[in-house]
């Protein structure tokens, strides 16, 4: 079992007159063998919250349980967790052997040979077996990886801790090992706490993310609940790359108004609009966006400033006021640098937040998932 329970959790660093609140009242539930993301900026709390769940932060006020039992005051080494660090931690005098085998030889009662056989075993998982007689300084980044990673899968822990594995690795190495790690956390079944501010690896690895922005959750979801459905601007915003355009407008009548364009909405969505401030801020994803004739009733004439084809799709940018946006098209369609356009934010597809708390008052509506397709 691996039940993981932060209760308010609360981390507070005080130098002199100084003081900084790194986490502030977390309360999280990680289930039993659950893959939970921590994602944020640098100085959201998130390694400040592994850190303490790990025991080597003492927490300033609230509660950590791990399968009912309170832990927040015991020892890292009590903890029964193994964390995987940025920078992997090795010990460079040892051999990749010696080094996946010295948590078990310093915390466990095991006899070398079956300490061994241990490390043979973990070694093969991880299929680095002919690495075992190298010393670090002989590996590659993603072998090094695989070593820190050896280390901590060892041990048979109740939790992973991982705080950034992946950030020192080259783009192609990392999107091989995200999917090694996924493939081994639900091989293993252990519950996993995943330290990072890389959106691209919270949206595909997790079951679900918690979003943190100065020190503060602002929401904790599945991955397209996220995207599809964020909180507030700040999730809208971190969520999804390119990021989310955002235009602040105004309210009035049956209408946005903007500085250059109006909006016209329909019934359905004044009715949402209700009881919210007449400030709003209108938010629409880059692939939502249409490039439509000039005779849609929402339609907003602009012109292409710089087009960036990615293959599999494109990137616009173009300009309403003097704010650039972006927009993606599918990579066979042809935009051009100077090319004018009409823009069009589907109702439908559009995100409305509070203009003063963020908070969302409407989110886009969700295509009718497709049959799933059996092979």
């Amino acid at each position: 079992m691996g039940r993981l329970q932060l209760h308010n959790l609360t981390k507070v660093f005080s130098s002199g007159d100084n003081r900084i609140v790194a986490v502030d009242d977390l309360d999280v539930t990680v289930e039993d063998g659950e893959f939970l993301v921590l994602v944020g900026p640098s100085g959201c709390g998130k390694s400040t919250t592994l850190r303490c769940i790990a025991g080597l932060e003492r927490v300033s006020t609230g509660q950590i349980t791990l399968d009912g039992r309170d832990i927040t005051d015991k020892k890292p080494k009590e903890r029964d967790m193994a964390m995987v660090f940025q920078n992997y931690a090795l010990y460079p005098h040892m051999t990749v052997r010696e080094n996946i085998g010295y948590g078990l030889k310093i915390t466990s009662d095991l006899s070398s040979d079956e300490i061994g056989s241990r490390v043979e075993d973990t070694a093969r998982l991880l299929e680095i077996e002919d690495l075992l007689d190298k010393e670090p300084s002989d590996l590659s980044g993603g072998q090094q990886q695989r070593v820190a990673l050896g280390r901590a899968i060892i041990r048979e822990p109740e939790v992973f801790l991982m705080d950034e594995p992946l950030s020192n690795l080259d783009a192609k190495l990392r999107t091989t090992m995200r999917t090694e790690i996924q493939q081994l956390q639900q091989d293993m079944d252990i519950t996993t706490i995943y330290v990072t501010h890389d959106q691209t690896e919270a949206m595909t690895m997790g079951d679900r993310i918690a979003v943190l922005d100065g020190g503060e959750l602002q929401q904790i979801d599945e991955p397209l609940d996220c995207y599809h459905r964020p909180n507030n601007r700040f999730v809208a915003g971190f969520i999804g790359s390119p990021s989310m355009n955002f235009l602040s407008v105004r309210r009035d009548g049956d209408q946005l108004t903007h500085d250059a364009f109006e909006y016209t909405l329909s019934e359905t969505t004044l009715d949402d609009l209700r009881d919210t401030d007449v400030n709003l801020t209108l938010g629409i994803r880059p692939e939502h966006i249409e490039l439509a004739g000039g005779d849609h009733r929402n339609a907003i004439p602009t012109t292409i400033e710089v087009v960036e084809p990615m293959g599999e799709v494109t990137y616009g940018y173009f300009e309403i006021g003097e704010t650039t946006y972006t927009v993606s098209v599918e990579g066979e369609r042809r935009l051009e640098a100077g090319q004018d356009v009409h823009v069009v934010f589907p109702e439908r597809k559009i995100h409305l937040f509070d203009g003063d708390t963020g908070d969302a008052v409407k989110n886009s509506e969700l295509d009718e998932p497709a049959e799933t397709v059996r092979v």
